[in-house]
């Protein structure tokens, strides 16, 4: 398989690309971090491509994606894991922390995903993966635009496998919950999934399409929740 993974600097993007590397993948890794992929690369030579990018240049990613198919000679696969969320403050509202997440979580996510749906298109095949979150599957009130960046992602991604599947393209929906991560490491939580199981889990399904949870019991707590009267939704506080 040839691969692109955004956001492979650390924790879950990482993780994919030294297990797809591991299995014989070629894989281009993109992050802002260059001693991260430099590692990555060292680590797989002749099969990581380390590439520096800031997810928040949208202007350089047509040019760049298809410099990168060209190095990789074809793409057969995408992954959007790149993602941010700051500490927000239970009464903060910070528009700078909001912007930074609707740009990386999901802005960032159509520049790339659009031009691969576009390449896939014409040529009838291919894999696009975005890394949602559980946390999209309602408005809860720690998290306001985190939320509501992934939750515009799980749309988007419904709306390109609407579009693309007549066309051969498989479009997957990952939806993990808490990962241990860099992200959660001062939230103080507990019950985190290994971002190595969680990368296992993903290969695994990143063929099949729709929408996957990668906890069984996250499946039906959200199939729960998301039916939840808002009256009772507010009451619970989660």
């Amino acid at each position: 398989m040839k691969a692109i993974i955004v956001g492979a600097s650390s924790g879950l993007g990482a993780e994919l690309a030294r297990q797809m590397a591991g299995r014989g993948d070629r894989v281009a890794v993109i992050a802002r971090r260059e001693e991260r992929l430099t590692e990555l690369a060292q680590a797989h030579p002749e099969l990581v491509i380390p590439v520096v990018h800031d997810v928040l240049d949208f202007e350089a990613v047509p040019e760049l994606f298809q410099e990168i198919c060209r190095r990789l000679d074809g793409l057969d696969a995408i992954i959007y894991c790149a993602g941010v969320m700051p500490a927000v403050g239970p009464d903060e509202f910070n528009f700078t922390k909001d912007a930074s997440m609707i740009d990386v979580n999901f802005k960032g996510a159509v520049a790339w995903l659009n031009e691969a749906a576009d390449r896939f298109q014409r040529v009838g095949h291919g894999t696009i993966v975005g890394i949602g979150s559980v946390a999209g599957e309602r408005g809860r009130q720690a998290q306001p635009v985190y939320n509501a960046s992934k939750a515009a992602l799980k749309a988007y991604l419904e709306a390109l496998r609407n579009r693309l599947s007549k066309h051969g393209v498989t479009v997957v929906t990952i939806k993990p919950g808490p990962l241990d991560t860099e992200m959660t490491a001062g939230l103080n939580m507990g019950g985190l999934m290994p971002v190595a199981t969680a990368a296992s889990l993903i290969l695994r399904k990143m063929n099949r399409g729709n929408e996957h949870f990668l906890k069984f019991g996250h499946k039906v707590a959200f199939a729960l929740i998301r039916n939840f009267p808002s009256a009772l939704f507010r009451r619970l506080k989660i």
